[in-house]
This record gives C-alpha cells, sequence and structure tokens, in this order.
C-alpha cells in the first residue's frame, strides 16, 4: 500500500441488512410469522432486542421469551428458509446504496460486505447487491464471535490489509456500531429501527444518500 494510501481511508466495511438492503423488516416478520406457526405471537416490545444481532443472540433470545419448544438448531434452519422465501419475491436496496458501492469501485477502495446474517443469506443477497463490489464477504456463521463483538470487523481489515483505524464502517444498528468502535474503526451509523447518538469517531445520517467517497475519506482526515 502506497505511503498516501496509507495515510488516508483504507476500506470502506459495510454492514448489509438495514444498511445496504431494505431487510431489518423482513427479519422481524418473518420471525413473527415464525413463532405463530409455533403458536406464539410475538411482542413487539422483543423487535428492539433482536434487531441487528447474530442469529445465534435472537433466536436464543426469542425461545427464552416465548418458552418455546424447539431447538436453537431447527428455528435457524426455520428462520433462515423463511426469510430466503421472503427475499426471493424482491427486495430493494437502501437509497443511495448502489451509487455508493459503485462509486467505491470506481476508486478502487475496498469495499467489504461484513454481516451477521449467514453465509446462505449473503450470498443470496449478492445477486442484487452484485458481488463484484467486494473485495470480501464475511458472514455470522464464519467468525466464532459475531457482532457485537469487535472480531468482524478486525478480520475484514485484516484480511484486507488495512489499519482498523484507517476503516469506515457503515452500519444501521447498535449492535453493529459496538462491534465495529469495539475493533477502532470509525462509524458512519445510519439508523434503521433505534435510535442511535452520534459520538466520537461516530457521524449519524439520515440515509445512505448523504455518503460519499469525498464524506468518508473526510473523516479519516479529520481524525489525524
Amino acid at each position: 500500500m502506497s505511503g498516501a494510501a496509507a495515510a488516508g481511508l483504507q476500506a470502506v466495511l459495510l454492514d448489509m441488512d438495514g444498511t445496504l438492503v431494505d431487510t431489518e423488516g423482513f427479519w422481524w416478520e418473518t420471525e413473527v410469522e415464525v413463532f405463530a406457526e409455533l403458536g406464539y405471537a410475538l411482542a413487539d416490545e422483543h423487535r428492539e432486542v433482536v434487531v441487528g444481532g447474530p442469529m445465534s443472540r435472537s433466536a436464543t433470545y426469542l425461545i427464552q421469551a416465548t418458552g418455546a419448544d424447539i431447538s436453537l438448531g431447527d428455528l435457524t434452519v426455520l428462520l433462515n428458509s423463511k426469510f430466503i422465501e421472503r427475499v426471493e419475491r424482491g427486495v430493494s436496496l437502501m437509497p443511495g446504496a448502489r451509487r455508493l458501492l459503485t462509486e467505491l469501485a470506481a476508486h478502487d477502495v475496498p469495499a467489504a460486505l461484513v454481516s451477521a446474517s449467514h453465509r446462505r443469506v449473503i450470498d443470496r443477497m449478492l445477486v442484487s447487491l452484485g458481488p463484484e463490489h467486494f473485495a470480501l464477504t464475511l458472514a455470522g456463521d464464519e467468525v466464532e464471535r459475531t457482532k457485537p463483538h469487535p472480531d468482524p470487523y478486525l478480520l475484514a481489515a485484516s484480511r484486507l490489509g488495512a489499519h482498523p483505524g484507517r476503516c469506515v464502517v457503515v452500519e444501521d444498528t447498535v449492535t453493529g456500531v459496538t462491534s465495529a468502535e469495539a475493533a477502532g474503526c470509525h462509524v458512519v451509523a445510519v439508523p434503521s429501527v433505534t435510535r442511535i447518538e452520534p459520538a466520537h469517531r461516530r457521524t449519524v445520517v439520515p440515509s445512505l444518500e448523504e455518503v460519499d467517497l469525498s464524506f468518508l475519506r473526510s473523516l479519516i482526515a479529520s481524525a489525524h
């Protein structure tokens, strides 16, 4: 990596659900539908607990909250299968997502897709997102500890040969922001379901339409 590149923005690491694709609502609808089939009604209060979290944590929480008689493994299979069925009926990219990915690719800025979703879900989403936009994709079932732990973002930065402090992460949930900040990355938060407050090395914007390469580079430049 050249001295100029090393001194500036080295990579952009992006969450998927609710950040690049409009699917956070899909996950909740899927969870409600699956639990209804199991004979349980999910109260809305559970939504903020499970949003943005890894499948294992969300599913474990919902089993405990409802007392449903189903194993974590069986529930995970049901949720993933039902979610993919829903996605195959069509999924929309978040406003500004395709423009941002195209701009990063045009300027040879490495982009990584870092998601708590499982590989089979990511691979289906890449049909809509375009796999050519990403130098790396990392799924929640490919790391021992996923979000909110720092591991996914540390691993993504390492595989791209980038320093976490020279990476900007784009996230939509508190869980994801926590993971990125623990890894030492700058964060652009685009809140989807729950409110996220600005903080040191964390910029909150209402939409990806507010985010472009110049903006991302300025975050790194202003911090160094």
